[in-house]
């Protein structure tokens, strides 16, 4: 909305003010409705074009039940009700509207479904405990009042208090301009129901005390279109990482507060309200627990895998390498490595470029991974153009045989795959028991094949078998 129109409208309802005195409570009442209707058309249409859908929703939601309030008011009035009080369902609706902003200010980003359920129902329970206490006092004289006014000033208070707090510690653009946005709105709010709680309690509508009620939500409605101007990234881990481990603690938190104050005149309500606090973020902590395990297990998974190739890196190999070995020694098994090149990977990449590198790279660990297909071993992308093949329970001879199988395979990648055909040298090196000193020993004469394959030819399967032996060469075509 154009800063214009808001001054517009707050002119419009100042003159049917003046100009329709005899109408004027349900002149300001269409006025007081509007404002927030505004309100809520603004967010919903950031809704539709931000990444926070989430929270523009939300606060639509809060200003279409302070707008039910308001109307219900308005009904009130109109039937000859008391122009100074409020009907029982204009302050549920008033106190419900508090409900959405503080699960969206509780909620972190990102979260399952199952969490995000909880917390709309802990947020349901609040608005309920809020409602009967709100509604106890209502009827308590001016006492009672007083308790009324005070409560709402807390719910408004934390609401802002949440919201600077969110704005201050997000970092990325638009959840930091939704954040920014609902913490300007919400002082505002704060400050004009405080002034007409405190010091226009009993003046009844249709007065100019009115036009401030309009000033939060027009404010809403004006700054919501401009939520992404101007808001880079800001990076405050320290403050970011302390708002998201303590949110999750606001809604248990208000609940036990709300629930304690109505102990006296609704016991039932308030133990609902102490059991589901404790079981609600009982319950969301597991979830949160259990998500964070996935999420390191995904990383350390992630972490084992060669980021272009999807085959295992080199981290991986080692300790595959070292664990087979560990396990040939302890069963007297055999145990073969085959290390693999692509012939001639730099003239390729130089000729078609690195793209085409890439796809090679990929194609080839493809094809190996699907060749050496046995539950035990291991492909990984032992560096640059080179790959590694652990093969446990594996002798010298079927070390072999598998190594012709991958040349085979590779050399019969399909020509519209590739821009041209790519072979393979592979160095073979195995034991019939892990006679050797160390992994590395195996891991060397592996390379002293694979090398003694380069220089006489490539495209060849080349053997070392064990210490002290030559490499002797495989049948290769080509």
């Amino acid at each position: 909305m154009p800063v214009m129109v808001a001054v517009l409208f707050v002119l419009c309802h100042g003159l049917a003010l003046a100009l329709l005195p005899g109408s004027a409570s349900v002149a300001s009442f269409c006025f007081l409705i509007a404002a927030p209707l505004l309100a809520a058309a603004a967010c919903l249409r950031q809704a539709r074009q931000r990444r926070v859908a989430l929270g523009w929703r939300a606060t639509a939601l809060a200003m279409l039940l302070w707008a039910g309030g308001m109307a219900m008011n308005m009904v009130d009035t109109l039937r000859g009700g008391d122009a100074t009080g409020t009907p029982q369902i204009s302050l549920l609706l008033y106190v419900v509207y508090g409900v959405p902003l503080v699960f969206v200010l509780a909620r972190a980003r990102r979260e399952r479904w199952a969490i995000s359920l909880i917390d709309a129902l802990l947020a349901a329970l609040l608005g309920v405990l809020f409602f009967l206490h709100t509604r106890f006092h209502a009827n308590a004289g001016e006492a009672g009042m007083n308790s009324v006014r005070l409560l709402f000033d807390i719910q408004n208070a934390c609401i802002a208090a949440f919201a600077l707090l969110r704005w201050a510690s997000m970092d990325l653009p638009d959840r930091r301009a939704f954040f920014r946005v609902l913490a300007i709105y919400a002082l505002a709010y704060l400050l004009v129901a405080g002034y007409i709680n405190h010091f226009s309690e009993y003046s009844p509508f249709g007065q100019y005390a009115d036009l401030l009620i309009d000033l939060p939500f027009l404010l809403l409605a004006v700054l919501a279109p401009r939520a992404h101007e101007s808001m880079p990234a800001v990076e405050r881990s320290g403050l970011r990482h302390a708002v998201q481990a303590g949110g999750p603690m606001i809604l248990p938190l208000l609940l036990l507060v709300v629930a304690t104050l109505v102990v006296d005149h609704a016991r039932y309500w308030a133990l609902a309200g102490f059991v589901a606090a404790i079981m609600g973020f009982g319950l969301r902590s597991m979830l949160l627990q259990i998500g964070l395990l996935e999420r390191q297990a995904a990383l350390d998974a992630l972490s084992r895998l060669d980021g272009l190739t999807g085959v295992a890196n080199r981290r991986q190999f080692d300790a595959v390498l070292q664990a087979e070995w560990n396990r040939a020694c302890r069963q007297g098994s055999a145990l073969s490595l085959l290390l693999i090149d692509i012939d001639h990977f730099k003239w390729f990449n130089d000729r078609h470029g690195h793209p085409a590198g890439d796809r090679c790279l990929q194609q080839v660990a493809a094809v190996l991974q699907a060749t050496a297909a046995r539950g035990g071993d291991l492909v990984a992308r032992y560096g640059g153009e080179e790959f590694a093949v652990v093969a446990p329970a594996t002798h010298p001879d079927s070390a072999r045989e598998l190594g012709e199988r991958l040349r085979a395979a590779i050399q019969a990648i399909p020509g519209d795959v590739l821009p041209q055909m790519v072979t393979i040298s592979v160095g073979v090196a195995g034991t019939g028991a892990p006679l050797l000193q160390s992994p590395e020993a195996l891991l060397a004469g592996a390379d002293v094949a694979l090398y003694a394959a380069k220089r006489a030819g490539r495209n060849r399967v080349e053997v070392w078998e064990d210490a002290g032996r030559g490499p002797a060469t495989a049948a290769s075509a080509g």
